[in-house]
């Protein structure tokens, strides 16, 4: 199978050992790649800075890793993503998570054209040895090689919509502030956890934003999502699962564990 993140994350759009004071000099770098390369305006970039201003430091989704952006908008001129690695890591207050050393900013025209970029990347980071190869990586050139499958093992995770119209008896929602890039991050792994277990036809998990899941809570079994999220959703009737991690199988696993008994 193809990876199509070469396709979304070009090598002039990749910078290894780029020096940041703080996490707003951090994302700016990944945005003005973003910027140079014609796939968004300096708006992106700082709507980019916004959402962690406004919704906190949620967009650190694993250990060491931001995974930056903002709402599809007309500052978004086609969809595509920049890779920086940072030469000395920088704080975002996300606790466990910090310091982070690897920031990837994605830049969408809609919440869908990117979807099957988002689940093969959640599965190249979730992947130690494949997640060391890129941390290691001298030089652009490398980290498109691994990206495409050609520098060190991945796994590229099963995008297909796993419903089963009737046979579906639970609904789970990944949440995240825009609805669009932590959230799905999220989805593909619990995706892959509940493949293992085999529950792939009794659990439909869908990616949301907050306003949405505040409307269709009453109509779901529970919320994963990180902790400034969680603050922020409140109580809204059913439990709600922080994960530190989002490409941690491990983690997710033990989160369904405790959600369901098991």
């Amino acid at each position: 199978m193809t990876s199509s993140l070469p396709e979304l994350i070009h090598q002039d759009s990749i910078v290894l050992e780029a020096e940041a004071p703080d996490w707003q000099s951090a994302i700016r770098l990944a945005g003005g790649l973003l910027e140079k390369s014609g796939i968004a305006s300096a708006e992106y970039t700082q709507a980019m800075i916004d959402n962690v201003v406004e919704n906190g430091p949620y967009i650190v989704i694993a250990p060491g890793f931001a995974f930056a952006h903002a709402r599809p908008s007309e500052a978004v001129h086609h969809t595509g993503m920049s890779w920086v690695r940072l030469k000395e890591p920088v704080d975002f207050g996300s606790g466990e998570n910090d310091p982070v050393s690897l920031i990837v900013a994605l830049a969408a025209v809609d919440s869908k054209d990117h979807t099957n970029a988002l689940a093969e990347l959640s599965g190249v980071l979730g992947d130690d040895d494949t997640r060391a190869a890129l941390d290691a990586a001298p030089s652009p050139a490398a980290i498109s090689a691994i990206l495409s499958g050609e520098g060190a093992p991945t796994t590229v995770a099963d995008t297909k919509n796993r419903s089963s119209g009737g046979n579906e008896q639970h609904l789970i929602l990944t949440v995240c502030g825009n609805g669009l890039g932590t959230s799905l991050f999220l989805k593909n792994t619990l995706e892959g956890v509940l493949d293992t277990w085999g529950w792939g036809r009794h659990l439909n998990v869908e990616a949301t934003d907050t306003i949405s899941a505040r409307g269709r809570a009453s109509e779901a079994k529970a919320i994963l999502t990180s902790g400034e999220i969680a603050k922020s959703l409140g109580d809204v009737g059913i439990p709600i699962k922080v994960i530190e991690n989002f490409t941690s199988k491990d983690e997710l696993d033990r989160a369904l564990r405790e959600l369901y008994n098991v």
